[in-house]
Protein backbone atom coordinates (compact mmCIF):
# COMPACT_ATOMS: atom_id res chain seq x y z
CA UNK A 1 0.00 0.00 0.00
CA UNK A 2 1.14 3.58 -0.10
CA UNK A 3 2.15 5.35 2.75
CA UNK A 4 3.52 8.85 3.83
CA UNK A 5 6.20 7.84 6.53
CA UNK A 6 8.54 10.49 8.14
CA UNK A 7 12.48 9.70 8.18
CA UNK A 8 13.90 12.46 9.55
CA UNK A 9 13.32 16.24 9.60
CA UNK A 10 12.52 17.72 6.16
CA UNK A 11 12.44 13.49 4.87
CA UNK A 12 9.02 12.91 4.21
CA UNK A 13 8.38 9.64 1.54
CA UNK A 14 5.42 8.68 -0.16
CA UNK A 15 6.56 5.21 -0.62
CA UNK A 16 5.01 1.42 -1.00
CA UNK A 17 4.58 -0.48 2.12
CA UNK A 18 3.70 -4.09 3.37
CA UNK A 19 -0.29 -3.52 4.15
CA UNK A 20 -0.41 -4.07 7.82
CA UNK A 21 -2.02 -6.95 9.17
CA UNK A 22 -4.64 -6.90 12.13
CA UNK A 23 -3.69 -8.66 15.24
CA UNK A 24 -6.23 -10.13 17.31
CA UNK A 25 -6.69 -7.98 19.96
CA UNK A 26 -6.58 -4.75 16.69
CA UNK A 27 -8.91 -3.09 14.25
CA UNK A 28 -8.30 -2.97 10.78
CA UNK A 29 -9.46 0.43 8.77
CA UNK A 30 -9.40 1.55 4.98
CA UNK A 31 -8.76 4.76 5.15
CA UNK A 32 -11.24 7.15 3.85
CA UNK A 33 -9.87 10.73 5.14
CA UNK A 34 -7.12 11.50 7.04
CA UNK A 35 -6.88 15.66 7.69
CA UNK A 36 -4.22 17.39 8.30
CA UNK A 37 -3.08 20.32 10.63
CA UNK A 38 -0.46 22.62 12.14
CA UNK A 39 1.29 20.05 13.82
CA UNK A 40 1.72 17.87 10.86
CA UNK A 41 3.91 20.89 9.46
CA UNK A 42 6.26 21.33 12.89
CA UNK A 43 6.47 17.46 12.80
CA UNK A 44 7.86 18.07 8.82
CA UNK A 45 9.93 20.64 9.84
CA UNK A 46 11.42 19.67 13.37
CA UNK A 47 10.65 15.83 14.10
CA UNK A 48 9.00 15.31 17.52
CA UNK A 49 10.36 13.61 20.45
CA UNK A 50 7.81 10.86 20.42
CA UNK A 51 8.32 10.02 17.22
CA UNK A 52 10.38 7.09 16.02
CA UNK A 53 11.05 6.51 12.27
CA UNK A 54 10.19 5.29 10.23
CA UNK A 55 6.69 6.23 11.31
CA UNK A 56 3.77 6.99 9.27
CA UNK A 57 2.15 10.26 9.68
CA UNK A 58 -1.37 11.49 10.95
CA UNK A 59 -3.75 11.46 13.22
CA UNK A 60 -6.74 13.04 12.47
CA UNK A 61 -8.59 9.85 11.14
CA UNK A 62 -11.49 8.30 9.98
CA UNK A 63 -12.41 5.16 7.82
CA UNK A 64 -14.11 1.74 7.51
CA UNK A 65 -13.67 -1.14 9.13
CA UNK A 66 -12.23 -4.06 7.25
CA UNK A 67 -10.95 -6.71 10.05
CA UNK A 68 -11.98 -6.73 13.62
CA UNK A 69 -9.55 -9.29 15.40
CA UNK A 70 -10.50 -12.33 16.77
CA UNK A 71 -10.73 -11.53 20.38
CA UNK A 72 -11.56 -7.74 20.25
CA UNK A 73 -15.09 -7.59 20.97
CA UNK A 74 -15.21 -9.94 23.76
CA UNK A 75 -11.92 -8.10 25.25
CA UNK A 76 -13.24 -4.74 24.93
CA UNK A 77 -16.92 -5.20 25.30
CA UNK A 78 -17.30 -3.74 21.74
CA UNK A 79 -19.12 -5.31 18.62
CA UNK A 80 -17.25 -3.91 15.87
CA UNK A 81 -17.81 -5.48 12.34
CA UNK A 82 -16.61 -5.17 8.77
CA UNK A 83 -18.94 -2.27 6.57
CA UNK A 84 -18.81 0.09 10.15
CA UNK A 85 -17.84 3.29 10.03
CA UNK A 86 -14.91 4.73 12.65
CA UNK A 87 -13.55 7.61 14.15
CA UNK A 88 -10.06 7.34 15.72
CA UNK A 89 -8.79 9.15 18.78
CA UNK A 90 -5.05 10.84 18.18
CA UNK A 91 -3.96 11.45 21.91
CA UNK A 92 -4.42 7.62 23.67
CA UNK A 93 -4.32 7.59 27.36
CA UNK A 94 -3.15 4.26 29.56
CA UNK A 95 -6.57 4.69 31.39
CA UNK A 96 -4.70 3.34 34.74
CA UNK A 97 -2.38 6.57 35.87
CA UNK A 98 -3.87 8.73 38.75
CA UNK A 99 -4.93 11.30 36.06
CA UNK A 100 -7.13 9.04 34.18
CA UNK A 101 -8.36 7.69 37.46
CA UNK A 102 -9.39 11.09 37.94
CA UNK A 103 -11.17 11.78 34.78
CA UNK A 104 -8.64 13.55 33.16
CA UNK A 105 -7.61 11.84 30.37
CA UNK A 106 -6.59 14.43 28.08
CA UNK A 107 -3.63 14.92 30.31
CA UNK A 108 -2.56 11.15 30.92
CA UNK A 109 1.14 11.01 32.05
CA UNK A 110 1.33 7.91 29.99
CA UNK A 111 -0.51 9.30 26.91
CA UNK A 112 0.91 7.56 23.60
CA UNK A 113 -0.22 9.18 20.47
CA UNK A 114 -1.22 7.72 16.81
CA UNK A 115 0.70 9.17 14.35
CA UNK A 116 3.93 8.92 16.72
CA UNK A 117 4.16 5.54 18.98
CA UNK A 118 1.97 4.39 16.17
CA UNK A 119 1.33 4.17 12.88
CA UNK A 120 -0.89 6.91 11.97
CA UNK A 121 -3.50 7.90 8.72
CA UNK A 122 -1.44 9.18 5.80
CA UNK A 123 -1.59 5.89 4.47
CA UNK A 124 -4.64 3.59 2.58
CA UNK A 125 -5.27 0.70 5.86
CA UNK A 126 -4.33 2.07 9.40
CA UNK A 127 -4.11 -0.86 12.35
CA UNK A 128 -6.14 0.66 15.24
CA UNK A 129 -4.07 -0.97 18.24
CA UNK A 130 -5.50 -2.24 21.77
CA UNK A 131 -4.08 0.56 23.40
CA UNK A 132 -6.60 2.91 21.83
CA UNK A 133 -9.59 0.07 21.76
CA UNK A 134 -9.08 -0.35 25.70
CA UNK A 135 -10.08 3.06 26.58
CA UNK A 136 -12.80 3.30 24.14
CA UNK A 137 -11.19 5.60 21.56
CA UNK A 138 -12.54 4.31 18.29
CA UNK A 139 -15.93 5.63 17.86
CA UNK A 140 -18.77 5.09 15.34
CA UNK A 141 -19.50 7.29 12.81
CA UNK A 142 -23.15 8.86 12.86
CA UNK A 143 -25.19 8.18 9.86
CA UNK A 144 -25.46 11.74 8.53
CA UNK A 145 -21.79 12.42 9.04
CA UNK A 146 -19.03 12.36 6.13
CA UNK A 147 -16.19 10.45 6.72
CA UNK A 148 -14.19 13.83 5.89
CA UNK A 149 -16.38 15.50 8.81
CA UNK A 150 -15.53 13.17 11.33
CA UNK A 151 -11.85 13.47 10.70
CA UNK A 152 -12.28 16.52 11.53
CA UNK A 153 -13.68 15.41 15.12
CA UNK A 154 -10.37 15.36 16.49
CA UNK A 155 -8.97 18.63 16.32
CA UNK A 156 -12.62 19.74 17.14
CA UNK A 157 -12.09 17.54 20.20
CA UNK A 158 -9.11 19.27 21.41
CA UNK A 159 -11.37 22.97 21.31
CA UNK A 160 -14.05 21.38 23.57
CA UNK A 161 -11.64 20.38 26.13
CA UNK A 162 -10.58 23.77 26.02
CA UNK A 163 -13.62 25.71 26.50
CA UNK A 164 -14.84 23.20 28.79
CA UNK A 165 -12.39 24.55 31.45
CA UNK A 166 -13.26 28.28 30.43
CA UNK A 167 -16.96 28.23 32.60
CA UNK A 168 -17.93 30.54 29.81
CA UNK A 169 -21.26 31.85 29.95
CA UNK A 170 -24.14 32.96 27.42
CA UNK A 171 -23.32 36.51 25.82
CA UNK A 172 -19.55 36.61 26.57
CA UNK A 173 -17.71 39.24 24.79
CA UNK A 174 -15.38 36.48 23.03
CA UNK A 175 -11.94 37.19 20.98
CA UNK A 176 -10.14 34.24 19.25
CA UNK A 177 -6.67 34.50 18.09
CA UNK A 178 -5.46 32.89 15.29
CA UNK A 179 -7.78 32.00 11.60
CA UNK A 180 -7.03 28.75 10.73
CA UNK A 181 -9.36 25.85 11.27
CA UNK A 182 -9.09 25.42 14.95
CA UNK A 183 -10.07 29.08 15.87
CA UNK A 184 -12.38 29.10 12.85
CA UNK A 185 -14.19 25.84 15.23
CA UNK A 186 -13.60 27.46 18.31
CA UNK A 187 -15.66 30.10 17.51
CA UNK A 188 -18.33 27.84 16.21
CA UNK A 189 -18.37 25.98 19.43
CA UNK A 190 -18.54 29.03 21.64
CA UNK A 191 -21.50 30.20 19.60
CA UNK A 192 -23.20 26.63 18.84
CA UNK A 193 -22.78 25.51 22.20
CA UNK A 194 -21.95 28.25 25.04
CA UNK A 195 -23.64 31.06 22.95
CA UNK A 196 -21.55 33.60 23.42
CA UNK A 197 -21.87 37.39 22.80
CA UNK A 198 -20.03 39.40 19.93
CA UNK A 199 -17.07 37.32 18.95
CA UNK A 200 -13.40 38.97 17.35
CA UNK A 201 -10.86 36.86 15.43
CA UNK A 202 -7.15 37.95 15.41
CA UNK A 203 -5.07 37.64 12.87
CA UNK A 204 -1.95 38.88 11.02
CA UNK A 205 -2.39 37.44 7.95
CA UNK A 206 -4.98 38.92 5.12
CA UNK A 207 -5.77 36.08 3.22
CA UNK A 208 -6.38 33.82 5.82
CA UNK A 209 -8.77 36.26 7.85
CA UNK A 210 -10.86 37.13 4.99
CA UNK A 211 -11.07 33.17 4.27
CA UNK A 212 -11.74 32.46 7.88
CA UNK A 213 -14.12 35.55 8.31
CA UNK A 214 -16.30 34.59 5.26
CA UNK A 215 -16.70 30.92 6.86
CA UNK A 216 -17.72 31.79 10.47
CA UNK A 217 -19.00 35.34 10.45
CA UNK A 218 -17.22 36.90 13.55
CA UNK A 219 -18.08 40.51 14.11
CA UNK A 220 -15.05 41.81 14.27
CA UNK A 221 -11.87 41.01 12.35
CA UNK A 222 -8.62 42.79 13.39
CA UNK A 223 -5.14 42.40 11.38
CA UNK A 224 -2.81 42.37 14.56
CA UNK A 225 -0.23 43.37 12.10
CA UNK A 226 -1.67 46.78 11.20
CA UNK A 227 -3.69 47.43 14.22
CA UNK A 228 -3.46 47.60 17.81
CA UNK A 229 -5.67 44.57 19.07
CA UNK A 230 -5.59 45.82 22.74
CA UNK A 231 -6.85 49.21 22.18
CA UNK A 232 -9.37 47.47 19.37
CA UNK A 233 -10.85 45.39 22.09
CA UNK A 234 -10.87 47.81 24.97
CA UNK A 235 -13.06 50.38 22.32
CA UNK A 236 -15.10 47.52 21.19
CA UNK A 237 -16.17 46.48 25.49
CA UNK A 238 -15.97 50.47 26.27
CA UNK A 239 -12.16 49.87 27.83
CA UNK A 240 -14.01 46.68 30.03
CA UNK A 241 -12.21 44.56 27.81
CA UNK A 242 -12.81 40.72 26.69
CA UNK A 243 -14.44 37.74 28.95
CA UNK A 244 -12.78 35.18 27.18
CA UNK A 245 -9.65 34.89 24.79
CA UNK A 246 -8.52 32.03 23.20
CA UNK A 247 -5.23 32.10 21.62
CA UNK A 248 -5.20 29.30 18.74
CA UNK A 249 -1.34 30.24 17.80
CA UNK A 250 2.02 29.58 18.51
CA UNK A 251 2.75 33.55 19.17
CA UNK A 252 3.77 34.35 22.91
CA UNK A 253 2.91 37.85 21.76
CA UNK A 254 -0.71 36.49 21.71
CA UNK A 255 -0.60 35.20 24.73
CA UNK A 256 1.04 38.32 26.52
CA UNK A 257 -2.25 40.58 24.51
CA UNK A 258 -4.67 38.28 25.91
CA UNK A 259 -4.28 38.75 29.53
CA UNK A 260 -3.62 42.79 28.64
CA UNK A 261 -7.23 42.76 27.11
CA UNK A 262 -8.89 40.51 29.67
CA UNK A 263 -11.77 42.21 32.05
CA UNK A 264 -12.06 41.53 35.51
CA UNK A 265 -12.65 37.59 35.79
CA UNK A 266 -11.85 37.14 32.40
CA UNK A 267 -10.72 33.40 31.10
CA UNK A 268 -7.84 33.06 28.70
CA UNK A 269 -7.09 29.58 27.23
CA UNK A 270 -3.62 29.30 26.09
CA UNK A 271 -4.65 26.63 23.27
CA UNK A 272 -1.35 27.15 21.01
CA UNK A 273 1.64 26.06 22.03
CA UNK A 274 4.45 27.69 21.93
CA UNK A 275 7.98 26.98 20.11
CA UNK A 276 10.58 24.93 22.34
CA UNK A 277 13.00 27.41 21.64
CA UNK A 278 11.26 30.28 22.71
CA UNK A 279 7.96 29.32 25.57
CA UNK A 280 8.85 32.38 27.75
CA UNK A 281 6.37 35.07 27.87
CA UNK A 282 6.22 38.57 30.13
CA UNK A 283 3.32 38.73 32.22
CA UNK A 284 2.15 41.62 34.51
CA UNK A 285 1.29 39.88 37.57
CA UNK A 286 -0.54 42.05 39.20
CA UNK A 287 -3.10 42.41 36.33
CA UNK A 288 -3.34 38.53 36.61
CA UNK A 289 -4.00 39.24 40.42
CA UNK A 290 -6.31 42.26 40.62
CA UNK A 291 -8.48 41.41 37.73
CA UNK A 292 -9.01 37.86 39.05
CA UNK A 293 -8.16 36.71 35.80
CA UNK A 294 -7.94 32.73 34.88
CA UNK A 295 -5.48 31.15 32.54
CA UNK A 296 -5.95 27.49 31.38
CA UNK A 297 -3.35 25.84 29.46
CA UNK A 298 -5.45 23.09 27.09
CA UNK A 299 -3.36 19.76 25.90
CA UNK A 300 -5.30 17.79 23.39
CA UNK A 301 -8.57 15.95 24.14
CA UNK A 302 -10.16 12.19 25.65
CA UNK A 303 -12.18 9.90 24.17
CA UNK A 304 -15.21 11.50 25.20
CA UNK A 305 -14.37 14.72 23.82
CA UNK A 306 -13.97 12.82 20.25
CA UNK A 307 -17.71 11.90 21.19
CA UNK A 308 -18.80 15.02 21.66
CA UNK A 309 -17.70 16.17 18.60
CA UNK A 310 -19.14 13.78 16.33
CA UNK A 311 -22.54 14.39 18.38
CA UNK A 312 -22.06 18.09 17.71
CA UNK A 313 -21.57 17.41 14.32
CA UNK A 314 -24.37 14.89 13.69
CA UNK A 315 -26.66 17.19 15.02
CA UNK A 316 -25.42 20.42 13.16
CA UNK A 317 -25.20 22.22 16.38
CA UNK A 318 -21.53 22.98 15.36
CA UNK A 319 -21.22 22.48 11.45
CA UNK A 320 -17.53 21.80 9.91
CA UNK A 321 -18.25 20.54 6.60
CA UNK A 322 -18.13 23.65 4.88
CA UNK A 323 -14.38 24.57 6.97
CA UNK A 324 -12.71 21.19 5.00
CA UNK A 325 -11.43 23.97 1.67
CA UNK A 326 -9.21 21.74 0.52
CA UNK A 327 -9.36 17.86 -1.23
CA UNK A 328 -6.33 16.04 -2.18
CA UNK A 329 -5.84 12.14 -2.94
CA UNK A 330 -3.16 10.66 -1.07
CA UNK A 331 -0.42 11.23 -4.04
CA UNK A 332 -0.78 14.68 -3.42
CA UNK A 333 -0.08 14.22 0.14
CA UNK A 334 2.90 16.41 0.20
CA UNK A 335 0.58 19.06 -1.41
CA UNK A 336 -1.17 19.58 1.39
CA UNK A 337 1.57 19.70 3.74
CA UNK A 338 2.86 22.88 1.68
CA UNK A 339 -0.84 24.16 1.60
CA UNK A 340 -1.52 23.97 5.55
CA UNK A 341 2.08 25.62 5.69
CA UNK A 342 1.13 29.06 3.51
CA UNK A 343 -2.30 29.63 4.98
CA UNK A 344 -3.57 28.82 1.11
CA UNK A 345 -7.25 26.68 3.41
CA UNK A 346 -9.22 26.33 6.01
CA UNK A 347 -8.97 22.73 6.69
CA UNK A 348 -7.34 20.15 4.44
CA UNK A 349 -8.15 16.36 4.06
CA UNK A 350 -6.56 13.81 2.16
CA UNK A 351 -8.18 11.05 1.14
CA UNK A 352 -6.41 7.85 0.14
Amino acid sequence: MKALRFYAPGDLRLEEVPEPVCGPDEVKLRVRNCSTCGTDVKIRNNGHQNLSPPRILGHEIAGEVVEVGAEVNETFGSSWRPGDRAQVIAAVPCGECHECRKGWMEVCQNQTSVGYQYDGGFAEYLIVPRQVLKVDGLNRIPDNVGYDEASAAEPFACAINAQEQLGIEEGDFTVVFGAGPIGCMHIRIARGVHRVGPVVLVDINDERLAMSAEAVAPDHVVNAADEDVVAKVMELTNGRGADVIITATPAGITQEQAIAMAARNGRISFFGGLPKTNPNITVDSNVVHYRQLHLHGANGSSPTHNKMALEYISTGQVPVKDLITERVPLERVLDAFDIVAGGKAIKVTVEP
